[in-house]
């Protein structure tokens, strides 16, 4: 199971993980974290009820989910950390106060996601869904522990639930999960079109155009691609893989220089990496 190395808020979290060398992997968990929990710390005045429908404020609590969620925001925070067990210990605080509170739930499926404990993930996020079966963050996450044990099937039907819930904010990046999967299960057209409608609701996620860009390029589509990773590798988020797959995608275009600006990038920032080792053989096509 891939385990959280951040979950701070925004794109430049990436900085701080291209050392590793995995800082899509990396990143990508954060903005599925992120997606989850981007509601936790609101409080009650952030939820709506839908078009129609009178909002939910701080005023409708009980008292009961007020002490749950302010004991939510406080594990958030501690989560954020990487203070994984009073994170835990303030979640449980949170459904003893309301064992209802969906969103306690799936910020414990969540932790132990990051544990690797992955019975207590799952019943985690099951009982999130017993409350509440169309939760769309407690799907898209339930989706992505799916997708990451290996039942790609049953993730892409929960990425799907999420994504038919109205309102639901938080559709590029469950596209982007979705893409992801699709793209393990070889469904590389539907994959491609997730990756599309993610990247029109959201362009500038490095890992939605990185994937885009990259099954372009896979089916001779360079022109397409060429924008987008020229976009990427513009960024502060370039990367050896992008840099590499803007290469190769250039050198298809004939475009030598482009190609030769990128290689001396690629050289001079990651000299030991795989794919500037593939650049000196010359295996374009690897």
């Amino acid at each position: 199971m891939t385990q959280a190395c951040s979950i701070r808020t925004g794109y430049p979290a990436a900085r701080a993980l291209r050392c590793t060398g995995h800082w899509l992997a990396a990143l990508l968990l954060g903005l599925l974290l992120l997606l989850a929990l981007s509601g936790c710390a609101s409080g009650a005045a952030g939820r709506s009820a839908g078009a129609g429908v009178e909002p939910v404020t701080e005023f409708d609590e009980s008292p009961q989910r007020k002490r749950a969620r302010i004991r939510l925001e406080l594990a958030l925070g501690y989560f954020e950390k990487n203070q994984v067990k009073i994170a835990l210990d303030e979640v449980k605080q949170s459904l003893a106060a309301d064992p209802n509170f969906v969103e306690a739930h799936v910020l414990r499926g969540l932790i132990f996601m990051h544990l690797q404990d992955d019975r207590l993930t799952q019943e985690s996020f099951e009982r999130a869904l017993q409350i509440n079966p169309r939760h769309p963050d407690a799907l898209h996450n339930y989706g992505w522990f799916q997708c990451q044990s290996g039942r790609h099937a049953e993730a892409v039907e929960l990425f799907n639930r999420a994504l038919a819930v109205p309102a639901y904010a938080g559709q590029a990046r469950t596209l982007m999960a979705s893409g992801l999967c699709l793209t393990r299960m070889g469904q590389l057209a539907q994959a491609e079109a997730n990756f599309a409608r993610s990247y029109e609701l959201d362009p500038g996620n490095p890992i939605t155009a990185y994937n885009l860009a990259n099954l372009l390029h896979r089916r001779a589509e360079d022109q397409r691609a060429q924008f987008i990773i020229r976009r990427l590798n513009n960024s502060e988020l370039a990367n050896a893989e992008t840099l590499w797959l803007g290469i190769r995608i250039e050198r298809r275009l004939r475009n030598t220089e482009a190609m030769a600006q990128l290689a001396q990038q690629l050289g001079r920032r990651y000299p030991q990496s795989g794919q500037w080792s593939a650049h000196q053989r010359g295996a374009f096509d690897e």
